[in-house]
Protein backbone atom coordinates (compact mmCIF):
# COMPACT_ATOMS: atom_id res chain seq x y z
CA UNK A 1 0.00 0.00 0.00
CA UNK A 2 1.48 3.28 -1.18
CA UNK A 3 1.99 6.18 2.04
CA UNK A 4 -0.04 9.37 2.01
CA UNK A 5 2.04 12.53 0.95
CA UNK A 6 3.30 14.46 3.38
CA UNK A 7 2.82 17.45 1.80
CA UNK A 8 0.07 19.72 0.44
CA UNK A 9 1.20 19.71 -3.12
CA UNK A 10 -0.09 23.09 -4.23
CA UNK A 11 2.31 24.78 -1.71
CA UNK A 12 4.88 22.68 -3.20
CA UNK A 13 3.76 23.64 -6.66
CA UNK A 14 3.82 27.41 -5.14
CA UNK A 15 7.34 27.49 -4.00
CA UNK A 16 8.53 25.59 -6.78
CA UNK A 17 7.36 28.25 -8.39
CA UNK A 18 8.97 31.03 -6.56
CA UNK A 19 12.68 28.89 -7.43
CA UNK A 20 12.03 28.63 -10.86
CA UNK A 21 11.11 32.14 -10.97
CA UNK A 22 14.30 33.35 -9.65
CA UNK A 23 16.57 30.92 -10.73
CA UNK A 24 15.22 29.83 -14.19
CA UNK A 25 14.90 26.20 -15.62
CA UNK A 26 18.51 24.85 -16.11
CA UNK A 27 20.14 26.53 -12.91
CA UNK A 28 17.68 24.87 -10.82
CA UNK A 29 18.41 20.89 -9.78
CA UNK A 30 16.39 18.49 -8.40
CA UNK A 31 18.95 18.55 -5.20
CA UNK A 32 17.63 22.54 -4.90
CA UNK A 33 13.87 21.83 -5.31
CA UNK A 34 14.35 19.23 -2.58
CA UNK A 35 15.91 21.83 -0.36
CA UNK A 36 13.94 24.33 -1.17
CA UNK A 37 10.85 22.17 -0.61
CA UNK A 38 12.24 20.22 1.98
CA UNK A 39 11.28 17.25 0.48
CA UNK A 40 13.44 14.21 -0.87
CA UNK A 41 14.14 13.35 -4.07
CA UNK A 42 12.51 10.17 -4.25
CA UNK A 43 9.08 12.03 -2.82
CA UNK A 44 9.58 14.69 -5.76
CA UNK A 45 10.13 12.03 -8.48
CA UNK A 46 6.87 9.75 -6.57
CA UNK A 47 4.71 13.38 -6.91
CA UNK A 48 5.95 14.91 -10.40
CA UNK A 49 7.91 11.93 -12.12
CA UNK A 50 10.88 14.30 -13.03
CA UNK A 51 12.05 18.02 -13.05
CA UNK A 52 10.51 19.35 -15.68
CA UNK A 53 7.13 17.74 -15.32
CA UNK A 54 7.48 19.75 -11.99
CA UNK A 55 8.42 22.83 -14.44
CA UNK A 56 5.40 22.68 -16.44
CA UNK A 57 2.95 22.21 -13.46
CA UNK A 58 4.79 25.38 -11.87
CA UNK A 59 4.38 28.04 -15.26
CA UNK A 60 0.76 26.41 -15.20
CA UNK A 61 -0.15 27.60 -11.58
CA UNK A 62 2.06 30.83 -12.35
CA UNK A 63 -0.12 31.53 -15.19
CA UNK A 64 -3.48 30.97 -13.44
CA UNK A 65 -2.39 33.21 -10.59
CA UNK A 66 -0.51 35.41 -12.02
CA UNK A 67 -2.40 36.25 -15.45
CA UNK A 68 -5.55 35.95 -13.85
CA UNK A 69 -4.74 39.02 -11.52
CA UNK A 70 -3.26 40.98 -14.66
CA UNK A 71 -6.81 40.39 -16.01
CA UNK A 72 -8.85 41.62 -13.25
CA UNK A 73 -6.26 44.20 -12.79
CA UNK A 74 -6.95 45.54 -16.72
CA UNK A 75 -10.39 45.10 -16.42
CA UNK A 76 -11.27 47.36 -13.00
CA UNK A 77 -13.74 50.38 -14.12
CA UNK A 78 -12.08 54.00 -14.87
CA UNK A 79 -10.55 55.44 -17.32
CA UNK A 80 -8.85 53.19 -20.15
CA UNK A 81 -5.79 54.96 -19.88
CA UNK A 82 -5.44 55.15 -16.19
CA UNK A 83 -6.09 51.82 -15.79
CA UNK A 84 -3.68 50.92 -18.32
CA UNK A 85 -0.99 52.97 -16.44
CA UNK A 86 -1.82 51.46 -12.39
CA UNK A 87 -1.20 48.19 -14.16
CA UNK A 88 1.90 48.69 -15.43
CA UNK A 89 3.14 50.54 -12.56
CA UNK A 90 2.16 47.66 -10.27
CA UNK A 91 3.80 45.41 -12.59
CA UNK A 92 7.19 47.24 -12.09
CA UNK A 93 6.64 47.51 -8.58
CA UNK A 94 5.28 44.40 -7.61
CA UNK A 95 7.58 42.47 -8.85
CA UNK A 96 10.67 43.43 -6.99
CA UNK A 97 13.71 42.75 -9.40
CA UNK A 98 12.08 38.71 -9.72
CA UNK A 99 10.78 39.77 -13.23
CA UNK A 100 7.57 37.49 -15.05
CA UNK A 101 8.15 34.20 -14.82
CA UNK A 102 6.77 33.86 -18.44
CA UNK A 103 8.78 36.36 -19.45
CA UNK A 104 12.04 34.67 -18.00
CA UNK A 105 10.74 31.18 -19.38
CA UNK A 106 10.15 32.64 -22.86
CA UNK A 107 13.70 33.94 -22.97
CA UNK A 108 15.46 30.88 -21.43
CA UNK A 109 13.53 28.10 -22.75
CA UNK A 110 10.73 29.29 -25.73
CA UNK A 111 12.40 28.35 -28.84
CA UNK A 112 13.64 24.89 -27.53
CA UNK A 113 10.82 23.10 -25.80
CA UNK A 114 6.95 22.95 -27.46
CA UNK A 115 5.23 22.46 -24.68
CA UNK A 116 6.84 25.75 -22.76
CA UNK A 117 6.39 27.66 -26.26
CA UNK A 118 2.88 26.63 -26.15
CA UNK A 119 2.28 27.72 -22.73
CA UNK A 120 4.08 31.29 -22.73
CA UNK A 121 2.46 31.85 -26.00
CA UNK A 122 -0.88 31.26 -24.65
CA UNK A 123 -0.19 33.99 -21.57
CA UNK A 124 1.22 36.52 -24.10
CA UNK A 125 -2.40 36.02 -26.16
CA UNK A 126 -4.07 36.38 -22.99
CA UNK A 127 -2.17 39.45 -22.35
CA UNK A 128 -2.63 41.04 -25.92
CA UNK A 129 -6.19 40.31 -25.96
CA UNK A 130 -7.10 41.70 -22.31
CA UNK A 131 -4.73 45.12 -23.73
CA UNK A 132 -6.90 44.75 -26.91
CA UNK A 133 -10.15 44.76 -24.85
CA UNK A 134 -9.21 48.01 -22.40
CA UNK A 135 -7.92 49.68 -25.86
CA UNK A 136 -11.77 48.97 -27.25
CA UNK A 137 -13.45 50.02 -24.14
CA UNK A 138 -11.23 53.24 -24.16
CA UNK A 139 -12.11 53.87 -27.27
CA UNK A 140 -16.30 53.41 -26.57
CA UNK A 141 -15.62 55.54 -24.05
CA UNK A 142 -13.94 58.37 -25.37
CA UNK A 143 -10.71 57.92 -23.60
CA UNK A 144 -9.08 57.28 -27.16
CA UNK A 145 -9.23 58.25 -30.18
CA UNK A 146 -11.73 56.72 -32.07
CA UNK A 147 -8.95 56.13 -35.12
CA UNK A 148 -6.84 54.13 -32.98
CA UNK A 149 -5.35 51.38 -34.69
CA UNK A 150 -5.99 48.90 -31.88
CA UNK A 151 -4.19 46.27 -33.20
CA UNK A 152 -0.78 48.18 -33.84
CA UNK A 153 -1.17 49.43 -30.51
CA UNK A 154 -1.88 46.39 -28.59
CA UNK A 155 1.67 45.14 -30.49
CA UNK A 156 3.05 48.53 -29.11
CA UNK A 157 1.81 47.32 -25.83
CA UNK A 158 3.09 44.15 -26.04
CA UNK A 159 6.61 45.06 -26.54
CA UNK A 160 7.07 47.52 -24.17
CA UNK A 161 4.91 44.93 -21.27
CA UNK A 162 8.00 42.25 -22.59
CA UNK A 163 10.74 45.20 -22.22
CA UNK A 164 9.24 46.84 -18.67
CA UNK A 165 9.51 43.32 -17.42
CA UNK A 166 13.49 42.39 -18.93
CA UNK A 167 14.58 45.67 -17.64
CA UNK A 168 12.60 45.73 -13.62
CA UNK A 169 14.21 41.62 -13.67
CA UNK A 170 18.01 43.61 -14.75
CA UNK A 171 16.98 45.96 -11.66
CA UNK A 172 16.61 49.24 -14.06
CA UNK A 173 15.30 52.63 -12.03
CA UNK A 174 11.68 52.09 -11.30
CA UNK A 175 11.57 55.96 -12.40
CA UNK A 176 12.99 55.71 -15.68
CA UNK A 177 10.53 52.77 -16.16
CA UNK A 178 7.89 54.98 -15.36
CA UNK A 179 9.17 57.71 -17.49
CA UNK A 180 8.68 55.16 -20.26
CA UNK A 181 4.90 54.13 -18.84
CA UNK A 182 3.89 57.54 -18.87
CA UNK A 183 4.95 58.22 -22.75
CA UNK A 184 3.59 55.79 -23.38
CA UNK A 185 0.37 56.50 -22.25
CA UNK A 186 0.72 59.64 -23.85
CA UNK A 187 1.30 58.38 -27.08
CA UNK A 188 -1.99 56.26 -27.21
CA UNK A 189 -3.62 59.07 -26.05
CA UNK A 190 -3.13 61.32 -28.30
CA UNK A 191 -2.40 58.89 -31.55
CA UNK A 192 -4.67 59.27 -34.42
CA UNK A 193 -3.11 56.66 -36.98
Amino acid sequence: MARPREFDEQDVIAKATDLFRRRGYNATSVRDLGAELRLKQSSLYRAFNDKRTLFLRTLDHYRATESTQAEEQLSAPGPSLEVLREWLIWMISHEAGRGCFVVNTAAELGTTDPEVRQRTEAAFEVTRRTLASLLRRGIRDGDLPAALDVDAAVELLFTTVLGLRVRERAGHDPQRLAAAIDFTIKTLATSAT
